[in-house]
């Protein structure tokens, strides 16, 4: 029997029974990941598979981004079995977490730390040793207004030899929310990570939709994607300003600043508040754009267009700029493959990954917005490439607001349908959003899980500043701006 058979198929946003999912010995299950990998797939998921068994077992996620289609299976119930993440270091913060609320044993885990349950105090440090090796402990409290974190340097005078991240400082209980709360779960979803609002609710909305079996209109999906790229607009400027700010460019900074603040306005306008909350709804949308507020939003964006390419050229034409952001905090094409980096971060390090192009979802099935890669995987890559899929998000919104579609806002909700799992890919702008929902026999949700892009990226903040100087850190920190709030759920 093939390894492909031991696998059941299905594509972003639709659901299957969870009959359908083959469970098989552990052994195969971790072989059979492994010659996926191998042949190009990539890990989106390792879970605990949500069926009520003492022990549990495992449910991957595979994605086939060359065909778009994703791949699933699950283990027999098992206490132990040996750790993935020798071989396929994308599983590392996964086995973690399954350890971490399960018990369930990888053995042979490199590491096998809390990701967010141990309290504070009790976490233990990797430490170097040696007389002229120094550390260096950097929160958990921010002097900002931020979610906490801590960071843990060992340090050889200013050279970096090893950075530690500790999060899990917040415990929101997210996912038990979202499986019990009904219908106030989309708010819930809405601020698992309040500057993705637009992407996680919209995450939310698709995995239930796919257990129900329904389908939102063309007018609702244009509508929806209208406020996922401004939600992108405003994060990815706001993160070029903040770059700014960093090497002390004020200039670039005051005026990505000001830019950000057109896109949060065009959420205000279009929702009724900056985070673009209520404006998506189970089935639909629960907004329009009618002409005076549409040609509004066009005559803002034309303006923003115009500023943007200003703003870019005076800060990528500045050498001093170029030669703050070159070569620092690279990460390269090989650690990016190993640690399964999604987003803006792959995409600076050479992955062509985007799952607005992968594994298309509303909107974007009909409406292709392209790519953008580079190779370098340094702070100048990630802020290119900000800038450069800025352009492109202009690009359509001012292409579709030109021509909405006719149609309802909505369509009828149905019940969630017994026993199947529904899995919902969305390209935040950080990068992969990942929902899956899980029914039991009564129609209930007994299983949802919710991986957001920073969970698989944060590793990489610490791998960026190896061997680099201290001072760089806030500025390659910034230049991946990962979520506190989307990793401790």
């Amino acid at each position: 029997m093939s390894s492909l058979s031991r696998f059941a198929s299905i594509r972003n946003g639709e659901s299957l029974k969870t009959s359908q999912i083959p469970e098989i010995p552990i052994s195969d299950f971790r072989s059979d990941i492994l010659k996926m990998i191998s042949s190009g797939k990539r890990l989106c998921a390792l879970i605990l598979n949500g069926k009520e068994k003492k022990p549990a077992g495992l449910l991957s996620v595979l994605a086939d981004d060359a065909e778009g289609k994703l791949y699933l299976n699950s283990s027999e119930p098992v206490s132990s079995y040996p750790a993935l993440t020798p071989d396929l270091p994308q599983a590392h913060l996964f086995e973690r977490e399954i350890y971490e609320n399960s018990g369930i044993v990888p053995e042979g885990h490199p590491w096998l730390k809390p990701v967010r349950r141990k309290p504070a105090d009790e976490v233990v440090f990797f430490k170097e040793e040696g007389e002229e090796i120094h550390e260096v402990a950097v929160g958990p409290i921010h002097a900002g207004i931020i979610e906490p974190g801590h960071f843990r340097f060992q340090c050889h005078g200013e050279t970096i030899h090893h950075l530690e991240i500790q999060l899990g400082y917040q415990h929101r209980g997210v996912e038990e929310l979202l499986r019990k709360a009904d219908r106030f779960s989309l708010s819930i979803a809405e601020s698992i990570c309040g500057d993705s609002a637009i992407a996680h609710g919209w995450a939310h909305c698709r995995a239930l939709e796919a257990l129900q079996r329904i389908s939102p209109t063309l007018k609702a999906e244009v509508l929806r994607a209208i406020l996922l790229e401004t939600e992108r607009l405003a994060n990815h400027i706001g993160d070029l300003g903040a770059v700014s700010g960093d090497i002390g460019y004020l200039p670039a900074s005051a005026y990505f600043g000001r830019l950000r603040g057109d896109f949060l306005n065009i959420l205000m306008l279009i929702s009724g508040n900056r985070y673009g909350k209520g404006f998506l709804e189970l089935g639909g949308a629960a907004f329009d754009i009618p002409p005076q507020m549409r040609s509004q939003v066009i005559e803002t964006l034309q303006r923003a267009k115009r500023h943007l390419n200003e703003i870019g050229e005076m800060f990528f034409g500045e050498p001093s700029v170029i030669s703050r952001l070159e070569e620092t905090g690279v990460i390269s094409q090989k650690v990016c493959a190993d640690l399964g980096l999604v987003g803006v971060a792959a995409r600076a390090s050479g992955k062509n990954l985007d799952v607005r192009q992968d594994h298309p979802y509303g909107f974007f099935r009909f409406r292709y917005i392209p790519t953008v890669k580079l190779t370098t995987g340094d702070v100048f890559a990630r802020a290119m490439i900000r800038f450069l899929e800025s352009q492109r998000s202009l690009d359509f919104l001012s292409a579709v607001l030109d021509s909405l579609p006719e149609g309802d806002l909505t369509v009828p909700r149905g019940k969630i349908l017994e026993e199947r799992l529904s899995v919902s890919l969305i390209e935040g702008w950080r990068g992969e959003i990942c929902h899956i929902a899980i029914s039991d026999a009564k129609g209930k949700l007994s299983r949802y899980k919710v991986i957001d892009p920073s969970f698989h990226n944060w590793m990489a903040v610490a791998m960026s500043v190896r061997q680099g100087e201290i001072s760089d850190f806030p500025l390659c920190n910034k230049s991946f701006n990962l979520s506190y709030a989307g990793h401790d759920l």
